[in-house]
């Protein structure tokens, strides 16, 4: 396999990692826990939230990063723009009662992760990196919506 096609083993491992705290919190609403310093429900959905909108906008950075890389200025100036999109609507879904929250999130992490698969199928990021985007996305969307559910 090639070195574009196979996921480094940190990004691998890193990206992986970043799921915990999604699984916690939902694992956590779901199961209707109450955990030490914590707290139960309302402190867990809102960890999540937060968690979310750190992330999205994480994303969003590294869509800008990419951008660095180009050549051409319209290009660039499209990909500048639709990088503060996440930070944006994870803002916005901050500011909502916590279920849409949660349903926005949801919807804002299937978006990018289709938008960041774009970029490996644009040829402006290696294929890798599409497929785990791919992988992370629709892992954080179903545990945001079963949080949403749960909430």
């Amino acid at each position: 396999m090639s070195r574009e096609k196979t996921i480094p083993t940190a990004a691998l491992v890193l990206g992986a990692a970043g799921i915990i705290p999604f699984m916690a919190c939902t694992v956590g609403l779901a199961a209707g826990l109450t955990l030490p310093v914590v707290g139960g429900g309302a402190r867990l959905t809102q960890a999540l939230i937060v968690y979310g909108v750190a992330i999205l906008s994480f994303l969003g950075g590294v869509r800008w990063g990419i951008a660095l890389g180009y050549e051409d200025d319209s290009q660039a100036r499209r990909d500048y723009a639709i990088a503060v999109v996440p930070a944006l609507v994870g803002w916005g879904a901050a500011l909502l009662a916590p279920t849409l929250a949660l349903w926005t999130l949801c919807a804002a992490f299937i978006l990018l992760g289709l938008m960041d698969y774009g970029l490996y199928c644009r040829e402006v990021a290696p294929e890798w990196y599409g497929r785990l985007r791919l992988g992370l996305s629709g892992a954080v969307a179903e545990l945001l919506g079963v949080a949403a559910a749960s909430a």
